[in-house]
């Protein structure tokens, strides 16, 4: 995957996220239309191509009235991997050189990498995940969970004890992924289909799109670095 194209693939990516989580603020209380309909413009430009850097640094600009306007990222780290995308993308269309925007654009790959790999290593520490209680926890506590039935999978202590290893371990050797195009098509495949069904179970559709948005920039990293030691 080219530099440009990748590029572009965030965008299209991004731009329609931003326009469904805009959508979602449209009927909302307190006049947030005033804020989301103005993103949701943007959103349409980005997605169309017109004016792309602009309509970058004004989503970028946007999106901090945001945080001020919740008090901080108040869908978490959807909304902070929101964040890095589109400064990365607005760094990478403002910086005079093509070495800088490629530094730019490769940021947000590491911050990928790390995004998966620091989860995994707070899980593996933690003894509530180690041992099944914390995803036990989030079926039966959560307010997410689109079903009730669901909650009885809180009392599959097997199940759940092997599922937390699974994520963890994936987590943690998800950088590994990176040393040929092939693990990381396997891990990304994995990684998307672990979001979707978070996006199933607890209604975390954010963390799917953004998440997924960020994908063109590990696969171009990954090609970046595999030709350069070529």
């Amino acid at each position: 995957m080219s530099f440009e194209v990748a590029i572009r693939i965030t965008e299209l990516m991004m731009g329609l996220a931003f326009a469904q989580q805009s959508v979602e603020h449209l009927r909302a209380y307190r006049d947030e239309w005033i804020i989301f309909l103005p993103r949701l413009i943007l959103a349409v430009l980005l997605v169309a191509g017109i004016a792309t850097n602009w309509v970058l640094l004004a989503l970028l600009l946007l999106g901090i009235i945001v945080f001020y306007r919740f008090d901080g990222p108040y869908n978490g780290g959807a909304d902070r991997m929101s964040m890095l995308i589109l400064i990365c993308l607005v760094l990478e269309n403002f910086l005079p050189s093509q070495y800088w925007r490629e530094i730019a654009f490769g940021y947000l790959a590491i911050q990928l990498i790390l995004s998966y790999f620091i989860s995994g290593w707070v899980k593996i520490i933690n003894p509530e995940w180690r041992s099944g209680q914390a995803l036990s926890d989030v079926f039966l506590f959560s307010a997410y969970p689109v079903s009730e039935a669901l909650r009885r999978w809180s009392t599959s202590t097997r199940f759940l004890l092997t599922m937390s290893w699974a994520v963890i371990i994936f987590e943690l050797i998800f950088p590994l992924s990176i040393l040929s195009p092939i693990t990381l098509k396997i891990a990304l495949v994995v990684a998307a289909t672990f979001h979707l069904s978070n996006a199933f179970l607890f209604g975390l559709n954010r963390f799917f799109w953004i998440w997924l948005a960020a994908y063109p920039s590990i696969i171009w990293f990954q090609q970046r670095v595999f030709v350069t030691i070529q």
